[in-house]
């Protein structure tokens, strides 16, 4: 009875460490996040940018930071609402904690004609339905950018 058990044991830890992803992996997860995310400004998808707002996001924008989903939301929904996307953007570094819990994503943001007029980093947390969500964002402006 005991050797069926610990066999039963190592083989759950075996498959355990298997379905791991590595952190390449993991980091990979982050950057296609990223990429969907700002895929929603170009597509004019509202509806999909909320999905990728954890409820507690935070996002700093001008003055006071917007707290939570809905005021997060609340604030981007007119950034939505024009037939052209005001900018685009995408991620230049992404990197993962060890632990593969969090993941950091920063790149250039970009106007409608391809200057680059701000940089943008982000924090995702893999949230307990296996999606990444965003939980910090903060976004600065960088003068005399060459474009893409």
């Amino acid at each position: 009875m005991k050797r069926t058990v610990m066999s039963l044991l190592l083989a759950g830890a075996t498959l355990a460490a298997q379905a791991a992803p590595s952190k390449a992996e993991l980091t990979q997860q982050v950057a296609d996040t990223e990429r969907a995310f700002a895929a929603t400004m170009a597509k004019r998808d509202f509806e999909g940018f909320k999905r990728f707002l954890s409820d507690e996001a935070v996002f700093f924008s001008g003055g006071q930071p917007l707290r939570g989903k809905d005021a997060v939301a609340a604030a981007w929904k007119k950034m939505y609402e024009e037939k052209e996307a005001p900018f685009s953007w995408e991620p230049k570094e992404v990197e993962v904690l060890d632990s593969g819990t969090l993941g950091f994503s920063s790149g250039p943001v970009y106007s409608p004609t391809g200057r680059i007029q701000s940089k943008f980093s982000s924090i995702w947390r893999l949230e307990s339905d296996g999606k990444w969500r965003i939980i910090f964002d903060h976004g600065w402006p960088v003068p005399d950018c060459p474009a893409k």
